[in-house]
């Protein structure tokens, strides 16, 4: 119960004609789960689930911290490991892997901006901001009123449309483009659009009479391999972090 009011509150702040696309409709967190909104027909899509696998591989059984029986293998990367039992409510879990999601999408374009970064300048990426000899067109303020602007654009409309999938398609989003057609979720799964904007070299789909036709077995195998991706990339920022805190650098630690 208080859960479903924390949803219906965050939906009443948020549920302005900006952040909402002026959608009547306002589905609370449940609905989201069910994957379905009254009166739409979502696309169908067909979830591949493989035998589950345990995050010890020597064990067999071992109850629900080895084996939780809220963990049913169907999530990719899913290999039962939820010691702390976060994920028992389904709510909870479906957002947990949406931020795991956005954070490792994050983390890997951090590690490969700390690398490349410091070996084109030689600055260490926690110094790069301060350093003399960096070019700032902006002030740092400016800089960080922007990015808190356009971020919060972004994200809040994301948090939206985590509750309301797809309510935040619409034509006046981006003006400059055809937003409704770019920016729609081809594939019908929160967090993985795709289109012709979001997978513009159709890895996980195809192109069909200027149509694009999402593969659910090449999507599949590219969620896993994403997923499993972004966590050691959540893992290798958390070393670059104590690292940091001791002056070393990645490349500095590789010998370079």
């Amino acid at each position: 119960m208080a859960m479903a009011a924390t949803s219906a509150a965050g939906l009443k702040v948020f549920g302005t004609p900006f952040l909402s696309g002026n959608k009547g409709t306002k589905t609370l967190l449940a609905s989201s789960i069910a994957g379905s909104r009254v009166g739409v027909v979502a696309p169908r899509s067909l979830v591949i689930v493989a035998q589950k696998k345990s995050w010890i591989p020597a064990v067999k059984g071992g109850g629900n911290f080895l084996d939780p029986e809220w963990l049913d293998g169907s999530l990719p990367g899913d290999y039962g490991f939820d010691p702390l039992g976060l994920g028992k409510d389904p709510a909870f879990l479906k957002w947990y892997r949406e931020a795991e999601l956005i954070h490792g999408r994050w983390a890997m374009a951090a590690v490969v901006g700390i690398f490349v970064g410091q070996a084109y300048s030689g600055i260490p990426w926690f110094e790069a901001g301060a350093d003399p000899g960096a070019i700032a067109p902006f002030s740092f303020g400016s800089l960080l009123g922007t990015q808190l602007i356009l971020m919060g654009w972004v994200e809040s409309k994301r948090w939206v449309d985590f509750f309301n999938p797809e309510s935040q398609s619409v034509e006046w989003a981006t003006p400059w483009s055809r937003t409704a057609e770019n920016f729609n979720n081809s594939t019908g799964e929160q967090g993985y659009p795709g289109g012709k904007f979001f997978d513009p070299l159709s890895f996980a789909g195809t192109i069909q009479n200027g149509e694009y036709i999402p593969d659910t077995e090449k999507l599949e195998r590219l969620k896993l391999a994403e997923i499993k991706h972004a966590r050691l990339a959540m893992v290798a920022m958390l070393i670059f972090y104590f690292e940091a805190g001791q002056g070393k650098t990645p490349l500095g630690a590789l010998g370079f």
